[in-house]
């Protein structure tokens, strides 16, 4: 009986491990900002983006940076690239970033395959979708 709850505890981690792995897998590609909504409840919701994030992760380390989707299919990349590393908190992901001029923190509250949720440190919730491209047909 004593070995149960140990079991009962491995399983929650090992669950909650499996979901932590996933979500970190899930960062990774195109995201098209969709809202921003301030620690006041403030909302503001874009509809229309010129740029979308390209996140990759690699173990435990990330880069982020923005990109212009072209008509073509391409993408145009800013020389910006931010670096962060994923750290695991309080069972959630958190991306540490760390450039020469800043450090901040961001918490992932939710990493699908199709939203990615994350909170900064000012209590900014950012709402991003998974990018879609815009096809043009040749007929």
């Amino acid at each position: 009986m004593k070995y149960l709850g140990f079991i009962f505890v491995f399983l929650i981690y090992s669950c909650d491990s499996k979901n932590l792995d996933e979500m970190k897998d899930n960062l990774n590609g195109y995201w098209e900002i969709e809202s921003v909504t301030d620690a006041e409840g403030f909302e503001k919701s874009f509809s229309v983006n010129t740029t979308v994030d390209f996140i990759e992760v690699i173990d435990l380390k990330g880069t982020r940076k923005k990109v212009s989707p072209q008509l073509d299919g391409t993408f145009l990349t800013f020389a910006q690239n931010e670096a962060f590393e994923v750290k695991v908190e309080n069972n959630t992901l958190v991306l540490v970033y760390l450039t020469p001029y800043d450090e901040w923190e961001e918490t992932v509250l939710e990493s699908t395959k199709e939203n990615l949720i994350i909170k900064n440190a000012e209590g900014k919730i950012y709402l991003y979708k998974r990018y879609k491209p815009f096809i043009i047909k040749n007929e």
